[in-house]
């Protein structure tokens, strides 16, 4: 058996180092913060009133039978999941609120708000992303991906004209959708890899699927949780992890790689490195190795939080809510265009938690999300204040004024996210998923994998896990 390294303690890497570490090899993982979970971040504010939690990363879960199967291949128990209805709550410009639930629920919440054509586009949609999903299931999200093996499997794939290569998913949106409000709802996914929709693949298409077909789902306590319950599997399967404690190389011997060289200048050997980090760390700061790198500048969205303590409970609002602007395009072309700017109305997601572990009695703990460009285009730590100030104007003007209910406030920013992951600019995805395909998870240096939503399969805690899935059996396989 092998010893291995993993560099990162995210969900990718701690998923992958509890497969390892239960296939026999010893496992050791180094994580530069202080705490586990990686981009699945989470943070407490206590008060007078209470302690509020947050989560600051991934809000929702879905594919939720992915979990279930990493947990029992480690032989560990599951998780603690509820069923979100709704899944998510769409307010759109006009006033109108439409729920999205799994399956036919959701056509049949279009014909009660939107009317029976619309319904009927959106039947037609969906039985075109099964088939989409169906083949991404099959051929990409489950098995290594590399441009050379996707050039050979293309032409084979029986359900080419579902995945429409070459088109986008702002135009399959406008093929398919004669409602304006449903076309902003499919353009809303891209955000979910950090894409902008009029550049999107049509492929994309997989990902309300996945989410509308399996289910949202929380988990008590918060999606933070989750990294608790990752790492207690670890220990129990004999992974040593260590916090705190930042690796500054991957060693290289000849083509291969011989371990890891930490921050005080310490050599640490092993077998096998598997590094979840974003992509361009490890090429442009890690390895590095320039001509990888050069392919992942382009970054993918960032985005700028607002934490939130806030006083009464506020009608309207679902687990999850998304408040639409006017002019979508207006966001995207700040975000975007050639001069990244923050979006002067911009999309804003709010997560707020019926969940008493998260809030005090008598309070909410409101997540803020707005779509952001990186850090680097945008001075973030100059324009944070004035735009949070923004936001909750934006807040205001959609019907959700809670200025005056205000305990507290914090601001993340795409360059607090880069200075507590080291994702450069603070980018979610990584790079831009304006393609089918991200770095693979084998790097061109043997012995060298990479893991996490910056790589195959993609970002999103399930496609995380899949990619550590890939990760172990491509090591296992030699």
């Amino acid at each position: 058996m092998a010893a291995v390294i993993v560099v990162g303690a995210g969900v990718g890497g701690l998923s992958a180092a509890a497969r390892l570490a239960a296939a026999g090899h010893r496992v050791t993982v180094f994580e530069q913060a202080g705490v586990v979970g990686g981009k699945l971040g989470r943070h407490e504010r206590a008060t007078e009133a209470g302690t509020f939690t947050f989560d600051t990363g991934p809000s929702l879960f879905t594919l939720p039978q992915v979990a279930a199967e990493l947990f029992a291949a480690t032989g560990g128990g599951g998780l603690d999941l509820t069923p979100l209805d709704p899944i998510v709550r769409h307010r759109f410009a006009d006033g109108t609120v439409l729920d999205s639930a799994p399956g036919e629920r959701f056509a049949e919440r279009i014909a009660e708000t939107l009317g029976a054509d619309a319904a009927a586009d959106w039947r037609r949609l969906w039985r075109r992303a099964g088939r989409v999903w169906e083949a991404s299931w099959r051929h990409v999200l489950t098995s290594p991906v590399d441009p050379v093996r996707m050039a050979g499997l293309a032409w084979r794939l029986g359900d080419l004209a579902a995945i429409a290569p070459g088109r986008t998913l702002r135009g399959l949106g406008r093929t398919h959708l004669r409602d304006p409000r449903l076309r902003v709802l499919l353009d809303r996914y891209a955000t979910y890899t950090g894409a902008d929709p009029r550049r999107a693949p049509a492929a994309l298409l997989a990902v309300p699927y996945a989410e509308l077909a399996f289910g949202g789902w929380y988990l008590r306590g918060g999606l933070g949780t989750l990294a608790g319950a990752l790492l207690e599997r670890c220990a129990e399967l004999g992974v040593v992890v260590r916090t705190g404690t930042a690796v500054r190389s991957i060693a290289v011997e000849g083509s291969r790689a011989a371990g890891v060289v930490l921050a005080d200048g310490a050599v640490v050997p092993a077998d096998v490195v598997v590094a979840n980090a974003d992509a361009l760390h490890v090429y442009r700061d890690l390895l590095p190795a320039p001509r990888q790198a050069r392919r992942l500048h382009a970054r993918s969205l960032g985005g700028f939080v607002l934490l939130l303590g806030v006083q009464g409970r506020t009608p309207g609002l679902a687990h999850h809510t998304v408040l639409f602007p006017r002019d979508y395009d207006a966001e995207f072309d700040a975000i975007f265009g050639s001069a990244p700017s923050p979006a002067a109305d911009p999309t804003v997601f709010v997560t707020v938690a019926d969940d008493p572990l998260v809030r005090p009695e008598g309070y909410e703990a409101w997540f803020v999300l707005v779509n952001a460009a990186p850090q680097g285009p945008v001075d973030w730590p100059s324009v944070a204040p004035g735009y949070a100030d923004r936001v909750l104007e934006v807040l205001a003007a959609r019907g959700f004024d809670v200025r005056e209910r205000l305990l507290f406030r914090e601001v993340r920013t795409p360059a607090d996210l880069e200075a507590a992951t080291l994702s450069p600019g603070g980018a979610i995805y990584g790079t831009a998923a304006h393609g089918l395909l991200r770095p693979p998870n084998r790097a061109p240096v043997r012995g060298l994998f990479l893991v996490g939503g910056s790589v195959h399969p993609g970002g999103g805690l399930p496609l995380v896990m899949l990619s550590a899935k890939i990760v172990a059996d491509l090591i296992g396989a030699g």
